[in-house]
Order: C-alpha cells, then sequence, then structure tokens
C-alpha cells in the first residue's frame, strides 16, 4: 500500500488553502490538530472531529482525518470522560486531524460555498459577505423560480430546506455562505441579494426576513458543509495516489 509524508500533505494543504494568511473565528485553529506516526496511507473527510468520526475512520483503516470542524475551539481540559476517550482512540489508531475552517468555506475552486454552487449549476460567482476582511461567501446573479431552487436544494442536500419567503418569488441576486451565517442575515441583505442559502439561522430570522424582503433558505450547517472536505480529500488523492472516502455522520442541523 502505498504511503505519503504527513509532513509533505500538510505542507500541501497549508500552502493551497492559505492557512496562515485567512483570518478566522477567535478560538478556530486551522492545520493539524493532532500528529500520527508521520506517515499516511488513507485519508478519511468528514464534516467533525468527534469520536464518533474518528472511531469511523479508524474503521476504514484511515490514518488522516480531514475535517471543516476541528477539535479546538477554545480550550478544552481536563481531558477526562468522553474527551479522554477521543485522545485515546486517537493515539490507538494512529490518526492525524488536520482542521481547516474559513480557509476551507472561501477557497475558490476546493471551498464549500463554490461547491454549493457548482452543484446548484451556477456559474461566475463573484465575492460576497465580507467577515474578518474578506469575502467568505459567493453571489450570483441569476433569474430562478424559488420553489425550483428549493427543489434543487432538496434534491443537492437530501433533505428539504426551511424556506423563509420573505422576498420575490423569482430569485435575481443569490448569495451563498454555507455553515451558520443565519443571525448575519441583515448583512446580506444589506449586501443586495434578494435570496440567501446558507445552514442555519436563529428563530427570529423569521421575522426578520419579512421586514427585509429577502427570500432565505436554510439547508443545514452540516449538509451545506460537505463539499469542502471532500474536494480536498480528492485533491490530495490525486497529488499523493493516496485512497479517500468521507465519513457521513450528519448532526441532523
Amino acid at each position: 500500500m502505498p504511503k505519503a509524508p504527513l509532513k509533505d500533505i500538510v505542507k500541501q494543504c497549508d500552502r493551497t488553502l492559505r492557512i496562515n494568511e485567512i483570518a478566522d473565528y477567535d478560538g478556530a485553529f486551522n492545520g493539524l490538530q493532532v500528529e500520527n506516526n508521520g506517515k499516511v496511507s488513507r485519508i478519511a473527510a468528514a464534516v467533525d472531529a468527534s469520536l464518533a468520526t474518528v472511531r469511523m475512520a479508524a474503521a476504514q483503516k484511515a490514518d488522516l482525518l480531514l475535517v471543516h470542524h476541528g477539535l479546538f475551539w477554545n480550550p478544552q481540559q481536563p481531558w477526562v470522560g468522553k474527551k479522554r476517550d477521543l485522545i485515546g482512540a486517537l493515539v490507538e489508531t494512529n490518526i492525524a486531524v488536520y482542521s481547516a475552517h474559513l480557509p476551507l468555506d472561501l477557497h475558490p475552486r476546493l471551498g464549500n460555498n463554490i461547491g454549493l454552487c457548482r452543484a446548484l449549476k451556477f456559474t461566475k460567482p463573484k465575492p460576497f459577505f465580507e467577515e474578518h476582511d474578506q469575502h467568505i461567501g459567493l453571489q450570483v446573479n441569476t433569474r430562478l423560480c424559488r420553489d425550483i431552487l428549493a427543489s434543487r436544494l432538496k434534491t443537492i442536500l437530501d433533505a428539504p430546506p426551511v424556506l423563509l419567503r420573505g422576498g420575490p418569488s423569482v430569485c435575481n441576486k443569490i448569495g451563498i455562505v454555507t455553515g451558520g451565517a443565519g443571525g448575519s442575515l441583515a448583512q446580506a441583505s444589506a449586501e443586495g441579494v434578494d435570496t440567501f442559502i446558507t445552514g442555519e439561522g436563529p428563530h427570529w430570522t423569521g421575522a426578520l426576513a419579512e421586514e427585509l424582503d429577502i427570500n432565505v433558505f436554510y439547508g443545514g450547517h452540516y449538509a451545506t458543509e460537505t463539499f469542502g472536505v471532500k474536494s480536498l480529500a480528492a485533491h490530495l488523492s490525486k497529488k499523493f495516489c493516496l485512497p479517500w472516502n468521507f465519513v457521513d455522520h450528519p448532526t441532523g442541523l
């Protein structure tokens, strides 16, 4: 079975995703989070790093787990109970963990947003939704019936999206920010879109969508963020001649 040095894969990821250049939320740690013995023979990709996804990756003989939501968002101590089980599983199964949050969301070729754009067959997307002095989303100009868009999202995401019908029945300017950007609905509206696609948002956005005259599609935080890790794993698979698979562990959110 072919193997590749972990350090070479990490270097490729860091360079491709511009890990050291992209600003992220406080507490988010992008890059290599856990080392293994230094070699990689199989890659697993998952949206979230958790005890469940580590065990699933181990069952498939993976020794590198690529994730969008990593292990470290804030200080996590002590490592007891399930946390101890998690670190124990990583060490016992020799699995390294590499995490990329905003650097993967906004990547122009491998990112979650461009992945959803492609799945929706949108062309010529433009930068959208400024966060941390950078655009993390995409916007397209089109003319598409709102109900047809809902049907497409249902097919792509394997579940009907929650639709807030605050805007026009025909969508002309559609903004996409995968994940949990619903709380920034006012910002999306201020940037000129009449339809906003994201993963999830708070209850009060129902009334706000009506006030702002904007359609909102909540497709699921998990479901809208499967694209990036799959694309990154496929990219590394081709580069290093390694097999990969997607570890599907939906949260339901």
